[in-house]
Order: C-alpha cells, then sequence, then structure tokens
C-alpha cells in the first residue's frame, strides 16, 4: 500500500498557495496545494476550513489535479493508498501521527491509545487525539481510520455521517451515527441487535 510521506516543516508567509473545489460523493471538497504538495483537504462546509483569501483559484495546478484524480480512483474503489505529495503545516509531533495514519493500511482502525503506542507516546492518547482533530488532509491523511477503544466512532471534523461512509467505504460497518456507536464485526451484521 503506498501513502505519501508527511514532511515535517514550518509555514512559510510569503508562499503561493492554490486551490479548487472538487465534487465527491460525501460533499464538496476544497483542495489546497503549495509548490512542494498538497496543503489541506477540507470538505467545504467543515468549520475548520480555513479562508481561500490569498489563494489562487486554478484548475491547473498538478498537484491538486493529482489529488482530485486520486481522490476520484479512491471513491471509485479503484484506489486504496495516495501518491500526491503532502505538505501539510504542523507541529513535529502533529507530523509524526500524521504519518503513523497514512502508515494505517485501508480499512485498518486503530484507538488513540493504539496510535499514541505506534508514535512512542503510550501515555499520549490525548495529545494524539488533538493532533488527529487538526489533521488538514481529510481521507489522505486517513483520520477517519481512528476509533475509540470500544470501536466508537467519536468524532471527525467532515461530521460523523461521513466518517460512518468513509469507513463503510473500507468495510467496516457502523449502524448509527452516534459517536457512541460501536464497529460491527465480522459475522454480527446479520444479528438482530
Amino acid at each position: 500500500m503506498t501513502y505519501p510521506t508527511v514532511v515535517s516543516r514550518p509555514a512559510d508567509s510569503g508562499e503561493r498557495l492554490t486551490y479548487r473545489d472538487i465534487p465527491t460523493p460525501l460533499g464538496d471538497m476544497r483542495l489546497v496545494a503549495s509548490a512542494k504538495g498538497l496543503r489541506g483537504a477540507w470538505f467545504t462546509d467543515q468549520d475548520l476550513l480555513p479562508s481561500a483569501e490569498g489563494w489562487l483559484l486554478t484548475h491547473s495546478d498538478p498537484i491538486l489535479e493529482q489529488a482530485r484524480r486520486e481522490l476520484d480512483e479512491w471513491f471509485a474503489s479503484r484506489r486504496r493508498g495516495f501518491e500526491v505529495p503532502l505538505d501539510p503545516v504542523g507541529t513535529a509531533f502533529q507530523h509524526q501521527v500524521w504519518q503513523a495514519l497514512c502508515d494505517l493500511e485501508f480499512g485498518v482502525l486503530a484507538s488513540y491509545g493504539e496510535l499514541a503506542r505506534r508514535v512512542g507516546r503510550p501515555k499520549g492518547a490525548q495529545a494524539v487525539g488533538g493532533a488527529v482533530g487538526r489533521n488538514p488532509v481529510s481521507i489522505i491523511i486517513p483520520c477517519h481510520r481512528v476509533i475509540g477503544a470500544d470501536t466508537s466512532l467519536t468524532g471527525f471534523g467532515g461530521g460523523l455521517p461521513r466518517k460512518q461512509a468513509l469507513l463503510a467505504h473500507e468495510g467496516n460497518l457502523y449502524r448509527s451515527r452516534n459517536a457512541r456507536a460501536r464497529r460491527v464485526c465480522d459475522g454480527q451484521a446479520e444479528l438482530p441487535w
């Protein structure tokens, strides 16, 4: 499985950022790119969607086009991993967590505690949750794959209905959109409860 590498570096306030909005089966997304890679991917109705002020709207940026094409393929079940270069801005710890998310295979879920252990902070589940919640590249940095230790959905910046749909796309069934909903395990999908 190929996932892009998350490179840790600070934001450059003088850099040129381009963006475009694309349709997806779960609603429109805004893709943002620097010269080095994809800087962000948010659903356009997300609370954390940054203002596009100062960004250049374009449909000809090669990074944005690659991200659009790969997302289209992913939603069409023709792709399980991403190759678009990434350039998110965050702290060294956030980058460590985002890289650990990219290391999760398609359909594989992890709890905040498991992710904390993967990044060498076994007691840092809450800090990991904060880094996951600040992920600026939805789907490609797969924060939707992080669930509660009891398999509950927990939260998602794009909303629980989208998280449930993303998980279902990867083969993980949740029958409710409640944050406390538990994953339906293999062999239990047809049970009446």
